[in-house]
């Protein structure tokens, strides 16, 4: 079969490898616009696996010569071996990585390396390339949550019974435990874990062998090709498979909810570590000071993973931005897909290590949560429903309660201040053990229900996240 060759009569190659249409060389301007080598680069190790299967398959349906497929495979072996040193030299002309891997498979194996692009175009390379990137992504981010996770249920073991108030609108609510509060996040984090399971999934569809967008007259052996490069499945429909991002869009979504998820565990983190709350220190070696006041200690990690967050968000914006408007099948917009889901991943998992380390080594006091904890207006609750197991509807002892509050309030006492004999000028249905509602271990003791905060159900809930970080662990191994 005869193949153009994509060299120059000085030798050098042609700067473009659809040159042959157009009559005046690229605008140098048009060049740097339309390039996209420094985004997409790290595609290259992808680019050649996917290019050595794609060659076994010629070779298997007779386009290439065994000989014509020696040369090409000893060319693209010494192209991954330039990408993994990091020796390999991009040129002037290199569209993006897949030309540049072309280019230099010109220069190392001669005009056969014509042959390679065979039954293939740019546009289901390129999404080729890019989900099995796409899969390896979510494998480490799956890692990175499993990590973190760990990181949660190791420190909430520490603190079975240790009280904290919760809050609700940032006001001192009910009576928790700080492994409680910490196993909250075990149970977020799980939740990123099966999205980002079922980005993964979406990722698994070769569509190498769809061509520019009508696939090809010869009998490419697309099965064999998926069967090498490890997909589940062969892509449907030949337009459909060269401009799905679809899972390009689920990872990316996936890590914009997973950060927030790491902007909440930021934001708890710096409230903790204010010398307004106390129940949180970082050591110097995970915290920033100031330029100018010498007093300060800052959180500054948790607030960039506060911050970051939003990039991670615009990430996920900017590609459905780029999506919505698309026709079939692939315009360069499409291009633009690679940035926000490189910067969406990257951000994430740097964020999630980051993130397991502060966890880590952060020192919670819990002596500070006790003292808070036994403020008591954070029975108020507890009082109520004592009044509700005597019989007395809740909304009724909702006012009760109440009104107590406003009143001690006003004289400057507490709820624990009151003697059963003001406690039952106020309800008849007040008993003697309504005094004995106020002390935080008592008050989770109470809360000893399934998904509660009591030292039992913690236990329980312990041995759940166990089985979570297990199960994150198990997606990230493909099970």
């Amino acid at each position: 079969m005869a193949t153009p060759d994509r060299r120059a009569p000085n030798g050098a190659r042609a700067t473009k490898v659809w040159a042959g249409r157009l009559s005046a060389p690229t605008s140098a301007r048009v060049e740097r616009y339309t390039s996209s080598l420094e985004v997409d680069r790290r595609l290259g190790a992808d680019d050649v696996a996917g290019s050595r299967a794609h060659a076994r398959m010629l070779r298997s349906i007779g386009v290439l010569s065994s000989a014509q497929h020696r040369a090409l495979d000893a060319g693209l072996r010494a192209i991954a071996a330039e990408l993994s040193s990091e020796t390999f030299a991009v040129a002037p002309g290199d569209e993006d990585i897949h030309t540049a891997v072309e280019r230099r498979l010109f220069e190392l194996a001669g005009s056969v390396a014509g042959m390679l692009h065979t039954g293939r175009s740019r546009n289901d390379q390129v999404a080729t390339d890019l989900r099995m990137w796409a899969r390896r992504a979510c494998t480490d981010l799956l890692l990175a949550v499993a990590g973190l996770q760990e990181a949660l249920v190791r420190r909430a073991a520490e603190h079975r019974r240790a009280p904290m108030p919760g809050y609700t609108h940032l006001q001192r609510a009910q009576v928790v435990s700080l492994a409680h509060h910490l196993l909250a996040y075990v149970e977020m984090f799980a939740r990123d874990a099966l999205r980002l399971g079922a980005a993964r999934a979406g990722c698994d569809e070769l569509p190498l062998g769809s061509g520019a967008l009508a696939a090809s007259t010869l009998p490419l052996d697309r099965d064999r090709v998926a069967h090498e490069l490890g997909f589940a499945r062969v892509a449907s429909n030949s337009m459909d498979a060269v401009a799905d991002r679809d899972f390009a869009v689920e990872i990316t979504s996936a890590c914009a909810l997973t950060m927030v998820h790491c902007s909440r565990l930021g934001e708890e983190l710096v409230l903790w570590s204010s010398t307004e709350f106390g129940f949180a220190s970082l050591p110097d070696s995970h915290a920033t000071g100031s330029s100018l006041m010498p007093q300060k200690k800052n959180a500054d990690v948790a607030e960039l993973a506060r911050g970051r967050s939003g990039r991670v968000i615009g990430d996920l914006v900017t590609l459905l931005t780029v999506l919505k408007g698309l026709p079939l099948t692939y315009n360069r917009d499409l291009q633009e897909d690679k940035e926000p889901l490189f910067d969406a991943v990257d951000t994430a998992a740097a964020t999630l290590r980051m993130l397991t380390e502060v966890i880590a080594v952060v020192h919670f006091d819990v002596d500070a949560m006790r003292v808070a904890a036994l403020d008591p207006a954070l029975q108020a609750t507890d009082v109520a429903e004592h009044l509700v197991a005597n019989g007395v509807p809740f909304r009724e002892a909702h006012t009760i309660v109440g009104r107590l509050v406003a009143r001690t309030l006003a004289v400057g006492r507490t709820l624990a201040d009151l003697d059963i004999e003001e406690w039952q000028a106020a309800s008849d249905r007040f008993t003697p053990n309504v005094v004995r509602l106020f002390d935080p271990e008592s008050a989770l003791r109470r809360r000893d229900v399934p998904g509660g905060p009591g030292p039992r159900s913690v236990a329980r809930q312990l041995t759940r996240a166990r089985t979570l970080v297990a199960r994150t662990r198990r997606a990230a191994a493909g099970g």
